[in-house]
């Protein structure tokens, strides 16, 4: 299955990043509170003075929460693209005398198969996602260095895809391909 949310890595980072910060800035602020650390006096003040600070300063804060905020409103959207979700058709001709289902990732777990016999292939992911009218087929093919994208997405336009579209039974199936590479070519034996 294609990873479509491709920010998922990058949030755990964060995120655990994120919560080690907060919990190490806690955990001192509780340490201090109770007198466990004496690094700070907990009944000295937080700021020296009691001026205000200068006016920039206060624009300044407010500019930097405001980007803040809206970097955490944009994380907040990526994640809502996430994979989409797998469905299951029915072929029913006649409902009295039963019906088929296929699940939509055993349908292209052929397709899937085939891809990595390509030359060129190291692994090959997919998903078939959407509704039985108008499904759309997202493949991640991881080609080896010396793999050819040109010649995989040819083999896959003139053989892989319309027997996928044969075999379901579709007029056309909307297909986005990404390629990914290898890092290390497979041996040869010369």
């Amino acid at each position: 299955m294609p990873s479509l949310n491709r920010p998922a890595r990058l949030n755990r980072t964060l995120l655990t990043l994120s919560g080690l910060v907060l919990l190490a800035a806690g955990g001192f602020a509780l340490a201090t509170h109770f007198r466990l650390l004496t690094v700070l006096d907990p009944d000295a003040p937080l700021v020296p003075g009691t001026a205000l600070p200068p006016s920039w300063g206060l624009y300044v804060t407010a500019a930097a929460g405001i980007v803040v905020a809206l970097l955490a409103l944009r994380w907040l959207l990526a994640q809502l693209a996430t994979t989409p979700k797998h469905t299951t058709w029915r072929f029913e001709q006649d409902p009295d005398t039963g019906r088929t289902e296929l699940a939509a990732n055993t349908a292209i777990a052929p397709l899937l198969a085939e891809i990595q016999t390509y030359p060129g292939v190291a692994a090959a992911r997919g998903t078939l996602a959407g509704q039985q009218d108008a499904p759309t087929l997202a493949l991640v093919i991881t080609a080896d260095q010396d793999g050819d994208p040109a010649a995989i997405r040819r083999q896959l336009d003139t053989v892989g895809v319309p027997r996928l579209r044969e075999a379901l039974d579709l007029h056309t199936l909307s297909t986005t391909v990404e390629f990914r590479f290898h890092a290390r070519t497979r041996n040869r034996i010369q």
